[in-house]
């Protein structure tokens, strides 16, 4: 295995209950794929194979351990959880190696991820968020008081939201911008895309 004296200093610094865990996980990483490649990435280790391909973190009462495609993997045993919580991982909040997986299901889930980067595939997720259109701070403050239309803000396709930016953008008076602004907000509230008028019914 090729060991980063980081990360033996990383678990050797974490909490007592995390230390098992992490050195498990790290085990069952490597013996999964002999190729990966351990480095600390925004201050928790990371394991590289062709790219990022999981990480694991200790905090103060608990572990978290995510796979960077989590959303493209299939997860047959029901183990993944890929919407955000409170354990800020994938396996939810681990305080012990009871809470993982067995190690023949988190082989599964490695192999899979490995299968991915080894393909190139991108995850959608990502790959959407790169290619969304900047959103200004005026129009993310006013949807961050509105629930819904955030919700269906978030929900359109690139297109539709870029339509709506221009609109507010390219207003020419500070009082124009406004007016579409709260326009905007009603409008999302309502469902309805920028050019709702213009849609066939």
């Amino acid at each position: 295995m090729s060991l980063d004296k980081r990360i033996d200093q990383y678990i050797a610094n974490s909490n007592e209950f995390a230390r098992p865990v992490l050195e498990h996980l790290r085990k069952v990483v490597h013996k999964a794929c002999p190729e990966v490649t351990e480095t600390m990435k925004w201050s928790f280790p990371h394991f590289d194979y062709k790219g990022i391909m999981c990480s694991m973190a200790a905090f103060k009462e608990h572990c978290a351990f995510n796979f960077w495609k989590a959303s493209l993997l299939e997860d047959k045993s029901k183990s993944l959880r890929t919407a955000g919580d409170g354990g800020m991982g994938n396996f939810g909040r681990i305080t012990s190696v009871r809470d993982l997986p067995s190690e023949k299901i988190l082989t599964g889930l490695i192999k899979q991820a490995m299968k991915l980067n080894d393909e190139g595939v991108a995850d959608r997720k990502l790959v959407l968020a790169k290619e969304r259109t900047p959103v200004p701070a005026f129009l993310t403050a006013a949807l961050k008081k509105n629930k819904k239309a955030a919700g269906v803000f978030d929900g359109f396709s690139n297109s539709h939201r870029k339509e709506y930016i221009q609109w507010i953008t390219e207003a020419k008076t500070e009082e124009t911008r406004k007016k579409r602004l709260a326009q905007t907000i009603e409008w999302l509230n309502e469902g309805k895309p920028r050019n709702w008028k213009y849609l066939k019914k």
